[in-house]
């Protein structure tokens, strides 16, 4: 299994800002700590090239955020300060999606250990996510593998409204969503397949709700790849997740999506989403778990 990762994912953000950006190389040490990967499985990635991002995204938008000159309202909307460093951060982000995809296409799995930015419009960015990855993922292996099936499974806590609105109506991809009903973003954009609970939902009630669901929609859309958005923000002590997971829980819904694609040869890309955990040590961790589980034989204990 193959892992991207840069110590780029990194950004100083004002003191303060609610975006836990430290995650990334809290659970990049974490990871390697657990002895779940070795350097030599770790390829430390650049910024996308523009011509994948345009395949995605406006150049108007493009050129705006590599100068940092969004309007006061757009980087309101956006939730992060505007910077051309933050442009080549989320660029380098993209990229690590890409070649996770492809690397697990080829491989059967493979990981991003960051990822998920699953609010970017064509046109905008929404709810800290710059660019989408998935999207720009998605649309340069189309180019290679026109047929490609590809199905995004996305089990954030937040509906991943900008991904359904770039991929909508393309019969090559299914997008599935579960997450909170009443939670952001306030306007949803339907997806193949929305899973909208309650707020506050216990982590029984989820699991019963994500087995009832997405074994249909994986047999019934056959796909070719998944595209796992993981996302940590399902936890009970997460600041905007809404949901009541417990670790065990959130342990059971990793096994039970990677049980539906990994033991049927179905190649898995596995990427972070998500994560405001209360204790910030417990978003890296619970972001560690879900690359674990994917890479780690079934039935070793959770770490």
């Amino acid at each position: 299994m193959r892992f991207f990762y840069s110590p780029g994912y990194y950004l100083p953000l004002p003191e303060g800002h609610p975006f836990p950006m430290v995650k990334f190389p809290m659970a990049y040490d974490m990871l390697r700590a657990a002895g779940v990967f070795s350097e030599e499985q770790v390829t430390l990635v650049e910024p996308a090239a523009r011509e994948y991002l345009e395949r995605v995204h406006t150049p108007e938008y493009l050129d705006r955020l590599a100068r940092g000159e969004l309007s006061p309202r757009e980087a309101t909307v956006l939730g992060l300060p505007p910077s051309p460093e933050l442009f080549v951060r989320s660029a380098r982000e993209t990229e690590g999606t890409r070649l996770a995809c492809r690397a697990a296409l080829a491989d059967g799995c493979a990981a991003n250990l960051a990822g998920g930015t699953h609010h970017a419009f064509a046109d905008r960015g929404e709810g800290f996510c710059v660019l989408n990855d998935v999207a720009v993922a998605v649309r340069d292996l189309q180019t290679d593998h026109s047929r490609l099936r590809v199905m995004v499974v996305d089990t954030d806590a937040h509906q991943g409204n900008g991904t359904h609105a770039l991929l909508g109506g393309d019969p090559r991809v299914y997008t599935y969503s579960i997450h909170v009903a009443a939670n952001y973003p306030s306007r949803k954009v339907p997806g193949s397949l929305d899973v909208g609970l309650e707020r506050f939902v216990p982590g029984a009630a989820y699991l019963d709700a994500l087995r009832a669901s997405l074994p249909g929609a994986v047999d019934r859309f056959r796909p070719d790849l998944a595209v796992w958005l993981s996302g940590a923000d399902p936890h009970q002590n997460d600041r905007f997740g809404q949901m009541q997971l417990t670790v065990r829980d959130m342990a059971e819904r990793d096994a039970f999506v990677l049980s539906l694609f990994q033991p049927r040869g179905i190649p898995v890309a596995v990427l972070y989403g998500g994560g405001y955990n209360r204790e910030l040590a417990n978003t890296a961790r619970l972001h560690r778990n879900s690359v674990a589980a994917a890479a780690v034989p079934p039935g070793t204990p959770a770490i």
